[in-house]
């Protein structure tokens, strides 16, 4: 019998205390002194621990196996040095040498209390686990035991379990005592949160409650078919009904709105928007994305789940809501990516697009078929002249700025560019229209997106435009 015989007797309170089979603590127990045992002795034999049923004994014994010759002496005894011990033996059995646990000193004691620890521990996180993991997202209710720092610890009767900073709403606050209804949000066996966690923060907690407070959801006579949330500000939760004549959202907002009163209550006054589910993504996301009035919406990808909402330019605050959390929870809530655009935004855009289909104008590489040399259309595209439309509305005065550009080469691209022109108006090609055939308008000529001028309509001179002629290009 060890000294430490009265942490055996206590083997069966600290059992009943922690939930854990007494057998996992007796190995504990035995494990434990092995651990001591060889520390102590610092041999290379092997040591096995045996403890008496009922009154807790414990012993340590040296084990040799018989075997001839012997090889190994820390663990192998010779058959006639054997049968000193015991007789009866033969090669291949064992022979035990029990060892005196009176010269375990205060190290080991202290060695055998924490593998004791230790070992306890985790026996009791894997009856933890075994007993929680399958009530993951289960409604519970717990007591507020102690803060950590920014962490809450609850009392769940047979365990602890902790309330981390981010499965808190920022509208809530508690004290030691308080009682609190939570969503187990995990259960983990190992690392910094090893335990139960539980949640103020998950969306599972407004769709329990939901379940509890509505007797259509309890007898699934109305479906939640998803919830989104940010905790403390806003809840967005879609019903169907199974019944034709149960209304889904009248059901879970209750008379007077006591219903959803009672939660917006539990939930220290967080706003809930209870939506009607529709299996066509287009109607779900018009309810999703109230209370905004949409004016259309168009599915831009199905298979990326990509849609853009068009809205009245007075309701796109509205639909985006404060800092985008309205679009965001309806998205959340689809599962679509969500583009919430204005009337105003959409007609800038179509209006942009259609301006980009605009054809540029011709490149000035044609007029080389109407004697303009090759080095000097490198030139005009070097100055960023690209198109025959741009050179077209250029003065003389700029035509010169670019380097050199003189006086007689102006000349020529007049020729050319009029010559140009006049081959549409005549119809035919060579046939050089007279100047007066090219009109143009008051001002700078109009520019497309590409930075390039838009094309230039060859018409009769209209009442009040100056013809064009060399001197005046």
């Amino acid at each position: 019998m060890t000294s430490l015989g009265n942490i055996y007797q206590s083997i069966e309170i600290l059992s009943k205390e922690k939930g854990i089979d007494p057998q996992i603590i007796r190995d504990a127990v035995k494990d434990a002194m092995l651990v001591a045992a060889r520390k102590h002795f610092h041999a290379n034999e092997e040591l096995v621990a045996e403890m008496e049923e009922g009154t807790g004994a414990l012993q340590i014994f040296g084990v040799k196996r018989v075997v001839d010759p012997v090889t190994d002496p820390d663990k192998e005894i010779s058959l006639e040095e054997a049968h000193k011990h015991n007789p009866a033996v033969e090669v291949g059995g064992e022979i035990r040498f029990a060892k005196s646990l009176d010269a375990l000193g205060r190290i080991s004691a202290q060695t055998f209390k924490q593998v004791i620890l230790q070992k306890v521990r985790e026996a009791e996180r894997e009856n933890i686990y075994s007993e929680f993991s399958g009530r993951v997202g289960e409604l519970v209710t717990c007591v507020v035991k102690r803060l950590e720092g920014p962490d809450l610890v609850a009392d769940l009767g047979k365990t602890e379990a902790r309330i981390l900073k981010k499965e808190q709403s920022r509208l809530e606050s508690f004290s030691v005592g308080d009682r609190i209804r939570c969503v187990i949000r995990s259960v983990e066996k190992a690392g910094k949160n090893a335990g139960v966690i539980v949640s103020r923060a998950a969306p599972e907690l407004v769709m329990r409650l939901f379940e509890q407070e509505v007797p259509e959801i309890y007898d699934n006579t109305v479906v939640i078919k998803g919830c989104a949330r940010e905790a403390g500000e806003r809840t967005k939760i879609a019903v169907s009904s199974r019944d034709r004549d149960v209304d889904s959202v009248g059901a879970c907002v209750g008379m007077k709105g006591m219903r959803v009163q009672s939660i917006i209550r539990e939930l220290r006054g967080e706003k809930i928007d209870i939506i009607e589910f529709n299996d066509d993504p287009v109607v779900f996301a018009t309810h999703a994305l109230s209370p905004a009035k949409i004016s259309r919406v168009s599915i831009i990808d199905p298979i990326g789940k990509h849609m853009e909402v068009i809205v009245d330019d007075s309701q796109l605050s509205l639909a985006i809501g404060k800092k985008g959390q309205n679009v965001r929870l309806a998205a959340k809530l689809l599962g679509w990516r969500i583009d919430i655009k204005s009337e105003e935004e959409k007609r800038q855009e179509v209006e942009s697009q259609m301006e980009a289909l605009v054809v540029p104008g011709a490149p000035v590489s044609v007029l080389v078929d109407l004697g303009i040399p090759d080095t000097l259309i490198e030139k005009l595209m070097e100055a960023g002249v690209g198109t025959v439309e741009k050179l077209g509305g250029m003065t003389p005065e700029q035509l010169e700025e670019i380097p050199g550009i003189g006086d007689e080469m102006v000349e020529k691209i007049q020729e050319a560019v009029v010559s140009y022109y006049g081959q549409f108006e005549s119809g035919g090609e060579g046939e050089a229209a007279p100047a007066e055939a090219i009109a143009v308008s008051g001002g700078e000529p109009a520019e497309d997106p590409q930075g390039q001028s838009v094309t230039i309509e060859i018409a009769e001179p209209p009442a009040g435009a100056k013809a064009l002629d060399k001197e005046q290009v």
